[in-house]
């Protein structure tokens, strides 16, 4: 398994564009739209939303997931 990680700045990621590596139903570019904090907005975030660029359908995944540039690419690629 390659662990080819980057370090992601979690308070920058609100309108970060995002590519994914292998892309699913045509939907490659994606916009962060929202970040999901733990419990309370004094709580580091623990979830992002993703909104593809194709269809407009959003996903929620794991903030820490886009350090891995086996799955995500930072920008459009």
């Amino acid at each position: 398994m390659n662990l080819s990680k980057r370090i992601v700045n979690s308070k920058k990621l609100v309108n970060s564009k995002w590519t994914a590596v292998a892309p699913v139903n045509k939907e490659k570019h994606f916009i962060v739209t929202k970040v999901i904090p733990v419990d309370s907005a004094d709580l580091p975030i623990e979830h992002v939303e993703l909104e593809a660029v194709y269809s407009g359908r959003s996903k929620l995944l794991r903030w820490q997931q886009l350090n891995d540039t086996n799955v995500w690419l930072q920008g459009w690629v």
